[in-house]
Parts: C-alpha cells; sequence; structure tokens
C-alpha cells in the first residue's frame, strides 16, 4: 500500500438531479462538452490528474498546490462567462474543494482522510465557488495574486477535528489570472450541438454505469457485522444522523434538527424499512462521528447525514446516503430551495431513499401531504418539539404557548394539536399541575389529532393513556387497538402503548410493542425497560423480569420504579433478601413512598393485578 502527500481537487455539479429531470440530454451534453473543451485541456495545461469521474463530479490530483488553485480558479471564471454568454443554455455551477493531505494509493484510484476532508470543503461550498484547507491555504498565499476570505471554523462529519476554511474571491484579480485555453479548441456550443446530441445517449450509458459502480467516492471504513451490537434486521435498516447546522446562527439549530426528525417520522412510515428512532440518532448529535461505529452501535446496514444552511427565505439541504457494511456511498444530493418549498424536498429525499433501497410501497405506505401549508405554524411546532425533548418544564411551558399559536394560524394542524395534547398529559402525570383540567385537555387535543390525521397512531396512544390513568377502561382499549390496527413503527409510540397494555393486563403484546420499541431506540431511556420487567411479571416470568429491570438499574440507579419491580419479581421468585434490598433502594430514592399512594396511582384494569403487586411490595417491607 502506497502512502503519498498531495493536493486533492474535488468538483461537484450543483443541482445535477434537478438538471437532469429538467433537460436530460441537454445537461449530459453540456458536460460532455465543459470536460472535454475546457476541463481535460486546462487539467493538461496545470499537470492536474482526473481520479475519478463521474456524472455529477470529478476527483483530481495536481503536484501542486498553485497548480490546483490556478485551475479551478480559472474553472470558476469560465463557467461564469460561459453563463453570461450563452444564458439560454443550460448552465452547469460547480462547487470546487481543495485540500492538501496524506492519502493512500490502490492502482490508478486514492483514498484516505486527506480525500475526506477535500470532499466535505466542496459540500460546503456555495455554488460557483472555490473552498480551501488551511494546508492549502498556507502553501498557496503569496503565490498568487488572489483574495482568500477567511470562514473560520467549520465542524464537518467524519473529521474529529474543527477545520478552517477559505474561499477565493473571484474578483477582478481572479479574472486577471485567467490565461489561453490550451490543448483542445474550444467547439462553439451551436456549432456541434448536433454532434453533442448524437453523443449524449452513449455517454448516458457510461454514465449510468459509473454511477451504479460509483469508483469516485471516498470510501469510509466499513462497519463489521461481527461488531455489531445487536443482529440487522430481516428487511433494510437505517439510521437518519442529526442534520448539520450550517447556518452560522446557533438560533438555527432547531431548524435542522426538525428537518431531521421530520425525515425520521416519515420514513417511519415505510412498512419494508426498519427506521432507528430520533432518540437514539440525536445522541450523536454534536459529536464527530464514524458512520461504521454508528452503524455498529445501532446495528443498521445505511446511515444518512445531512447539514441545513438557512438564510431569510433560501435553504439549502445537502444528503448522502452511504452503506456502512461497505462504507461506500449510494447517492448524495443538494437541494437549494425557497423555504416554502421545504416539503417538497423532504418528498424528494425520501424518494430517492426509497429507489436507492429498491423498497416496494403500499398504499399506505405513500407520502402524504404535509400536514400544513402555513410555514410559520411549521416553523412554530418545530421550536416547540425541540424544546420538548429538554423534559424541563419551563422549557414545555414555553413549548406549549408556540403550539396553541401555531394552531390558531392553521386550526387543521393535526402534529401541533397532538403534541399539545401531551404536553397538557405531561403536566398532569410529569409535573402534577392541575388534573382534572390537564387531563379533559389533552383528551380534546388528542381527540382532534385523530380525526385530523386518521393514519397516525400517536393520537391514539395520548387517547389510551388519558382514558387508562382516568380508570374509562374501555375507552382506552378501544383506542389500544386502534392504535395497534395502525402498526406504529415509532418507539415512543410503541412505549406508550406498552404502557397502557401493562396496566390492562395484556402482557404478551405488551412485550411485543415494548421489544420492538427498544430495537428501534437502543439508547433508550430506563422507562423502557420499567414497562417490559412489568409485561414480563404479568407474563408469569419473573426471571426475565429481574434480567431487565438490572438492566435499567445499570443505566440509572436512582429510577425509583425500577426498583419498584426488582421487589415485585424477586418477592415472586421467593427471593426475600434481595426484594428486601429493592425496598429499602426504594426508601432511599424516595422516602415518601407508601403502598397506599403506589396502589391509588397505579391504574391497572384488574384489580386483581395490582393487589398482587401491592402484596409482594409489602412482603418486601414497603410502607403502608
Amino acid at each position: 500500500m502506497e502512502r503519498r502527500l498531495t493536493t486533492i481537487l474535488s468538483i461537484d455539479v450543483v443541482g445535477y438531479s434537478r438538471l437532469m429531470g429538467e433537460d436530460e440530454a441537454g445537461t449530459l451534453a453540456a458536460l460532455k462538452s465543459l470536460r472535454r473543451n475546457f476541463i481535460d485541456p486546462k487539467a493538461q495545461q496545470y499537470h492536474g490528474r482526473t481520479v475519478k469521474l463521474m456524472g455529477d463530479g470529478a476527483l483530481m490530483e495536481f503536484a501542486s498546490v498553485v497548480d490546483a488553485v490556478s485551475f479551478a480558479t480559472e474553472l470558476q471564471i469560465g463557467r461564469r462567462r460561459q453563463a453570461e454568454e450563452a444564458p439560454d443554455h443550460p448552465q452547469i455551477q460547480l462547487r470546487i474543494g481543495i485540500n492538501i493531505g496524506d492519502i493512500i494509493v490502490e492502482g490508478d484510484d486514492i483514498y484516505g482522510d486527506g480525500v475526506n476532508l477535500t470532499a466535505r470543503l466542496e459540500a460546503i461550498c456555495d455554488p460557483g465557488g472555490v473552498c480551501l484547507s488551511r494546508s492549502a491555504y498556507n502553501q498557496v498565499k503569496g503565490k498568487l495574486d488572489l483574495t482568500f476570505e477567511n470562514l473560520g471554523e467549520r465542524q464537518v462529519k467524519n473529521i474529529a477535528e474543527p477545520v478552517t476554511v477559505y474561499r477565493i474571491a473571484l474578483d477582478d484579480k481572479a479574472a486577471a489570472l485567467v490565461t489561453p485555453l490550451a490543448g483542445a479548441a474550444a467547439a462553439p456550443w451551436r456549432g456541434r450541438r448536433a454532434a453533442i446530441f448524437a453523443a449524449a445517449a452513449v455517454l448516458l450509458v457510461a454514465i449510468a454505469a459509473l454511477a451504479w459502480r460509483q469508483p469516485w467516492v471516498p470510501r469510509e471504513e466499513p462497519a463489521s457485522l461481527d461488531r455489531m451490537a445487536l443482529p440487522l434486521p430481516d428487511k433494510p435498516s437505517i439510521a437518519v444522523l442529526p442534520f448539520d447546522n450550517l447556518s452560522g446562527d446557533p438560533e438555527q439549530e432547531y431548524f435542522a434538527d426538525g428537518m431531521t426528525e421530520d425525515l425520521i417520522t416519515d420514513l417511519s412510515k415505510i412498512a419494508g424499512l426498519f427506521v432507528i428512532s430520533r432518540n437514539s440518532s440525536f445522541f450523536y448529535k454534536d459529536k464527530a462521528v464514524q458512520v461504521h461505529k454508528v452503524a455498529e452501535d445501532l446495528g443498521v446496514r445505511y446511515v444518512l447525514e445531512g447539514s441545513v444552511r438557512r438564510a431569510g427565505d433560501q435553504v439549502r439541504i445537502n444528503t448522502q446516503l452511504i452503506d456502512a457494511t461497505t462504507g461506500g456511498h449510494i447517492w448524495a444530493e443538494r437541494y437549494d430551495r425557497d423555504l416554502e418549498n421545504i416539503f417538497a424536498v423532504q418528498d424528494a429525499i425520501l424518494e430517492q431513499i426509497v429507489q436507492a433501497l429498491e423498497l416496494h410501497l403500499t398504499d399506505n405506505d405513500q407520502v402524504q401531504p404535509a400536514e400544513t401549508a402555513d410555514m410559520e405554524a411549521y416553523d412554530l411546532m418545530l421550536r416547540a418539539r425541540k424544546l420538548l425533548t429538554r423534559f424541563d418544564r419551563t422549557a414545555a411551558l414555553e413549548a406549549r404557548d408556540l403550539l396553541q399559536r401555531a394552531i390558531e394560524l392553521d386550526p387543521s394542524y393535526a402534529e401541533a394539536h397532538s403534541l399539545l395534547g401531551f404536553h397538557f398529559f405531561d403536566e398532569w402525570r410529569v409535573w402534577g399541575q392541575g388534573p382534572k383540567n390537564n387531563l379533559a385537555r389533552a383528551e380534546e387535543l388528542g381527540a382532534k389529532a385523530a380525526e385530523l390525521a386518521p393514519r397516525n397512531p400517536a393520537p391514539h396512544a395520548l387517547l389510551a393513556m388519558v382514558y387508562q390513568w382516568r380508570r374509562d377502561f374501555a375507552d382506552a382499549a378501544t383506542e389500544v387497538d386502534k392504535a395497534l390496527a395502525l402498526e406504529p413503527r415509532e418507539a415512543i409510540t410503541l412505549s406508550n402503548l406498552g404502557s397502557v397494555l401493562v396496566y390492562s393486563g395484556r402482557g404478551e403484546e405488551a412485550v411485543a410493542a415494548l421489544t420492538q420499541a427498544i430495537r428501534l431506540d437502543p439508547f433508550h431511556p430506563p422507562n423502557y425497560l420499567e414497562w417490559l420487567g412489568n409485561a414480563y411479571w404479568l407474563q408469569e416470568n419473573p426471571e426475565l423480569c429481574i434480567e431487565v429491570a438490572e438492566r435499567g438499574v445499570a443505566l440509572e440507579p436512582d429510577y425509583v420504579s425500577l426498583h419498584v419491580v426488582l421487589a415485585v419479581c424477586y418477592g415472586a421468585l421467593g427471593m426475600t433478601e434481595k426484594a428486601r434490598a429493592a425496598a429499602d433502594e426504594i426508601r432511599k430514592i424516595n422516602p415518601h413512598f407508601t403502598l397506599q399512594a403506589y396502589a391509588d396511582y397505579a391504574p391497572y384494569t384488574n384489580d386483581h393485578d395490582r393487589e398482587r403487586r401491592v402484596e409482594l411490595l409489602r412482603a418486601a417491607g414497603v410502607p403502608e
């Protein structure tokens, strides 16, 4: 294996998929003309080598960083001039990244961190621009009469340390560096149009073959099936990593997170796809991650990563899908849209994933229209959803106000109704505020959300919890059945249903729901294990109950409900000393815990289930 230090240049065609959709033949012809009549002769002039060529870009190597920067500057100035001279022809905009780095050489191909960083620089570059790493800038400054702008440090995917990025100002100084075209003469577009179109079909076949093999894409280290923490599911599996906020404004973090959550939610609706939950995906937020490690931690084959840059009413979203088991990129795309078209971008990404993974959609899997067309209401919902993840009452109250404003703007917004309903339920159950009023409000909002979004199981799960805690057991059972009939594939909904199934004595169904929730959310909160332990107890399986509860205690030693589970299940096995030790932990964590308070709180449908638990806790030494 050969290693060497070199200058790497990455070129990408902006909006390639869009251009192909608008004018496939014209786009292919324009790309072929650009390569033959400008890129190839200029690369020869500046001693550059095209390592990998593809429909939407190229990876190149230069012996000199000065040559690489000169080549990139001339290329971008030339593209600008061509656009001005022939505005009616297909316009190809490029992004270019340049880096000096250590590479691995295999035959004619190159790999390594130096290549990866170059691709990241190109990805964050503006259309028509050139971005350099610090190493490239340090070697070229003072050697070319160019203006360089320091864009500051950027955190980029799979690179542990922040990267300092520089941009070339394509001003009069840059234009003055342009030299006469050497090598093949550039034929006018009009004169060569017929020949170009005749060759387009052949070129399309070649590009399609390249696109399938994707030899130009930097390879990630592949994930090891032997190191998978969990077995791969029996269907395509994916984790969507939190999209990076490249807006330069921390206040826009909620928007990038919202894009990620929406994609997770929409992908979860596809029956043929296994999608890791939001909670586990966001475990990696603001961390320098390695794709293969993510896949091994979560037990998935595919990883989707991306970034969002929002400036006023303009949004740029970059995405790429990686097969972690091979380390290869399946596809990558960039979307530059007005904010009002954001839902169309989400739908386009979903469609790309469906096509790339060859998923077969049922009628129920088809992408549904956005729940709201009011972008202000949508923005308020995203802000509220971000606040609700903090599990903090002050933040929850702020989220409540945002959701109420969203509903005022769009009274038919189902997700805003559903989130607000969960807020009022938590006001009662978690924060202990106004039980009657808050449960009534949660019921009202849950019913409205179920009416507005009849295929969403979450509102039915909310209603089931409201009715179960209010001891309206028949209505709770009805809502549970409605939710299960909709085949929920989202961890929080499944865990909520699991808790109601436990209280209603439906142990087997509770185990199924909670086991699925835990697999979808490997970094799940401890209450998932509380309910699963209780479900095993209902199934007369105290051994598994103890195993699950002890796993939970290892995660969260001060979570009192897990010690309640242990006291019950140790008692059921006649393990008196361990049951008493669990009861001691209950008293230590919550000195106010009593049997009477527990019996009054736990809404078991079957009185016998509640009485059995109370007796086991009494025998363990829990005070009356």
